[in-house]
């Protein structure tokens, strides 16, 4: 987490979670999801404006972290800002030289892969679960042939619950928060 957001945290502890406002896709982008957008559905179905702002993605990615629940956030300066996951936490990236690194730039140490009822390969690693970025299938294949692995079936409804974590976060009964929906 940036120093400047941990400053934030102490100056203004009791700032409120806002829920709703951010969304993950498939891909690893990141989409601020406005009032009109959330009115239109939940986030597979209305994502909202497609972030380009390549500093601000940066930051998202240097202070997106979990909660004890499995509730993905965004540390923007005091305030929490939870992610509507399309599918999970984590996108993967395969490198070249076969390492694997998330959506965020993080270098992840892969453990195990899954495929799913549709064909989608996930990769358990020591920060959790993602996705396989589409475009990167193909080197997956030659990958699974270096570390002399084999795809475990998985069901994806199964995902969310196995692996702890929450697609579309929300408030604590009484807690405050900003909300759009």
């Amino acid at each position: 987490m940036d120093d400047i957001v941990q400053q934030a945290l102490v100056k203004w502890p009791h700032v409120p979670h806002c829920y709703g406002w951010l969304g993950l896709d498939a891909r690893g982008r990141w989409f601020m999801r406005d009032d009109a957008a959330q009115a239109l559905g939940p986030f597979v179905q209305s994502k909202g404006s497609l972030l380009q702002h390549e500093k601000l993605i940066e930051f998202i990615g240097r202070n997106y972290e979990a909660d004890a629940l499995g509730q993905w956030f965004f540390q923007n300066g005091p305030q929490r800002v939870y992610v509507e996951l399309e599918c999970t936490p984590w996108v993967w990236r395969l490198q070249p030289d076969l390492s694997v690194r998330s959506h965020t730039g993080r270098l992840a140490e892969p453990q195990a892969c899954l495929l799913d009822e549709e064909g989608k390969v996930y990769l358990v690693t020591d920060l959790g679960l993602g996705l396989v970025h589409t475009q990167d299938v193909a080197a997956l294949a030659e990958a699974l042939e270096q570390w002399q692995w084999e795809p475990l079936p998985v069901q994806a409804a199964e995902l969310a619950q196995h692996y702890g974590f929450v697609r579309s976060p929300v408030a604590p009964a009484g807690a405050a928060f900003f909300e759009g929906r």
